[in-house]
């Protein structure tokens, strides 16, 4: 029967060419528009790590005074914290993985005599911070907490800076120089760049979206050779070096708990750490958070609020589209009531009459989801060649193409119902005296 339905609808397609051309541009622009954009907004709001972003928070402190404190909303520093408060965290042990961070920039020389030295970003980080991320490692491994402790000049590379340097040889073993100190280097990482790039959300503005960083350091072994975070927040005037001020936040810290009562459990530690540094003078307030690497993202607002306004206009702009061709459809219906009155007359029923008109509606969305198919490609590729951030990522995954075909035939089956139930109400009788 289906193939039957198929047939009936290729001749009325050939018949009606017009206003099937015109259904099929209507259903293909809605449709390319809204997969545009939902492709971007699902690009920006992802999970950089779904294995395990449950399981990863980042705490946040509040060091300033009731006066300078924006209200009693998430971070008023953002997720930095202070070298001493960092180191404080780390050392308690309150949770499986922990790990502090900083970006920094670093010139790169390369061991190559007829390569000019580069600049590129660079982690100042410890030990807990590739296995608590998941970096997957092509050569050697990170360092271990004691060489992070000894200020060790180890480094690990990624993979791109790898080919650069060495051609995607293993590297393990060799030398770089960065900042005009020598590294050895001591693990390559497979491409590895989480989209976004949450742990360097707050250290950066820039580093949301991108290929990845390229150089881990351990922390105490940047710091010892003068390489600065690319971002601080004092609050107060500070003397001294960045470890010793209290009133200086450019530490990111992150940690990974893995019993479920594991996070009301850091909660109440970090409540209790928040009260012991009000008594000693340094906090005035007793406010803590501790969000998910989601619910981070989400208080961070990485997603543009455009891309939200974009998708919704796209979509609005596919349900004009819909309207349109529920028109077109109902036209079309119209011009076939003498057709319908003799299927009618011939014992069709009311429910062969829908499904077929169904079918023919859903061939129509086919049609225009490989039209929109190619409209969504042509406006990735408008992204692609755009100054943001994540232009380099927009492109269709197949999940994303699937849910091409998935629109189109929504879009297109809704159209038709309207159409459908008009054709079944047409009585026979009138239709076959007018023959």
């Amino acid at each position: 029967m289906f193939g039957y339905y198929l047939d009936l609808a290729l001749r009325s397609f050939r018949r009606n060419k017009v206003l099937t051309t015109l259904m099929v541009l209507a259903l293909g622009l809605g449709i390319g528009a809204s997969i545009t954009t939902l492709t971007v907004l699902r690009l920006l709001s992802g999970d950089p790590l779904p294995q395990k972003s449950a399981r990863l928070f980042t705490p946040e402190l509040n060091p300033l005074t009731a006066k300078d404190s924006s209200g009693a909303g998430p971070a008023p520093m953002g997720d930095l914290v202070a070298y001493v408060d960092a180191m404080n965290l780390l050392r308690a042990h309150k949770a499986q993985r922990q790990a502090a961070m900083a970006l920094t920039g670093v010139k790169i020389s390369s061991p190559r005599p007829n390569q000019s030295p580069f600049f590129s970003n660079g982690v100042m980080t410890t030990a807990d911070f590739f296995a608590m991320f998941d970096a997957p490692f092509q050569y050697g491994t990170g360092w271990t907490a004691q060489s992070g402790q000894d200020a060790a000049r180890v480094v690990v590379i990624g993979q791109r800076l790898n080919d650069k340097l060495f051609g995607g040889r293993d590297s393990v073993g060799k030398t770089i120089r960065v900042n005009d100190r020598d590294y050895r280097v001591i693990g390559v990482l497979r491409h590895w760049a989480p989209q976004p790039s949450f742990y360097s959300v707050s250290l950066s503005q820039d580093s949301s979206y991108g290929n990845g960083d390229s150089v881990f350091m351990p922390l105490r072994s940047a710091r010892a050779d003068k390489m600065g975070p690319e971002s601080v927040n004092c609050w107060q005037s500070a003397a001294g070096s960045l470890e010793t001020s209290p009133s200086c936040a450019w530490l990111s810290v992150w940690v990974e708990l893995v019993e479920p009562s594991g996070a009301q459990a850091y909660r109440t530690f970090l409540a209790n750490y928040v009260d012991a540094q009000i008594a000693a003078g340094r906090f005035h307030l007793h406010q803590q958070w501790l969000p998910n690497l989601m619910g981070f993202l989400a208080q961070q607002q990485v997603v543009p609020d455009d891309a939200f306004l974009q998708t919704w206009l796209a979509f609005g702009f596919l349900l004009i589209c819909v309207v349109g061709t529920v028109g077109l459809l109902l036209a079309k219906c119209l011009g076939r009531a003498h057709e319908i009155g003799v299927r009618r007359a011939m014992g069709a029923s009311r429910v062969t009459l829908f499904a077929q008109f169904m079918v023919e509606s859903a061939l129509v969305g086919i049609a225009g989801g490989v039209l929109g198919l190619g409209v969504a490609e042509l406006g990735l590729w408008e992204i692609r060649h755009e100054p943001v951030q994540y232009a380099h990522l927009a492109h269709l995954d197949p999940a994303m193409f699937l849910a091409t075909f998935a629109v189109a035939l929504v879009a297109s089956l809704i159209a038709g119902i309207l159409p459908a139930v008009r054709a079944c109400l047409v009585a026979p009788a009138p239709q076959l005296k007018s023959v």
